[in-house]
């Protein structure tokens, strides 16, 4: 963690990395590597199983916050958070960066709590993917317009999925433009929106996946690679999880359970 110049009593900006390595020993999961910085700090809560816990506020803007996952080939890895992320103002933008190696014959199930964006903060969420062509992954990703009451600040999200190097899912989102954000074409008078990307065990199974299904806020798309897109829209946090948790025990019944 290295706190960048900043005036006295003013937020100093933050640069921290955490990272999850694991490893295949007599035929079982290791997690082999747990590093955390403050305020990204892992607690691993299952054999192979970890939790993030925030042991600062933040991200603040300025910050530059980056996890780190490795799931080596045969082995399984579940990561969790404790609580929400709530993303504050600050001086310039926050940035968080998730990279995520999946190996041949592995899966990840990457469920944390909603990033909230509070009033007057600009964030960036980057997520970059690679999967093997046999690996697994549920990856849930959930974000809130503000706390009770108020506007969102300024998000930019970017998901980058590849799978055996070819490109498999690119996605943006952006939140807290008020021309977007209103508009009945892109959220309305939603105030959450959430994505799940699952990927088969199989090719076989992939092929079986080729029809939407659609229900009440939610939409389960095939994509033109391995896996399916759920994504969602909804009043709150509550309602988003449920529709997300059905879209994703639809695909997750085409695919496989992960």
């Amino acid at each position: 963690m290295r706190p960048s110049d900043a005036l006295p009593g003013a937020h100093r900006a933050m640069r921290a990395r955490a990272a999850v390595a694991t490893r295949l020993a007599d035929g079982r999961t290791v997690i082999s590597r747990l590093a955390s910085a403050p305020p990204l700090t892992f607690r691993q809560t299952g054999a192979r199983t970890v939790h993030l816990v925030s042991t600062a506020a933040g991200p603040l803007g300025g910050d530059h916050l980056e996890l780190d996952l490795d799931v080596a080939p045969g082995t399984s890895l579940e990561v969790a958070s404790v609580a929400s992320t709530l993303v504050l103002p600050g001086r310039g933008s926050s940035h968080m960066l998730i990279t995520a190696r999946v190996g041949a014959g592995a899966s990840l199930r990457f469920t944390p709590e909603p990033t909230v964006l509070a009033a007057g903060c600009s964030h960036r969420l980057t997520v970059r993917l690679t999967l093997a062509a046999d690996a697994r992954v549920l990856w849930r990703e959930e974000i809130v317009f503000g706390r009770y009451g108020e506007r969102p600040g300024r998000c930019h999200a970017r998901f980058d999925a590849t799978c055996d190097g070819r490109p498999l899912l690119r996605q943006e989102h952006v939140v807290g433009d008020p021309a977007l954000d209103t508009s009945s074409a892109i959220y309305g008078t939603a105030r959450c929106v959430g994505t799940t990307l699952i990927t088969p065990a199989s090719a076989t199974s992939a092929t079986a996946a080729r029809q939407a299904v659609i229900g009440d806020g939610v939409a389960v798309l095939p994509l033109a690679g391995p896996g399916i897109l759920v994504s969602a829209l909804a009043a709150d946090a509550v309602d988003l999880r449920g529709r997300l948790e059905w879209g994703e025990s639809r695909a997750s019944g085409l695919l496989g359970a992960l």
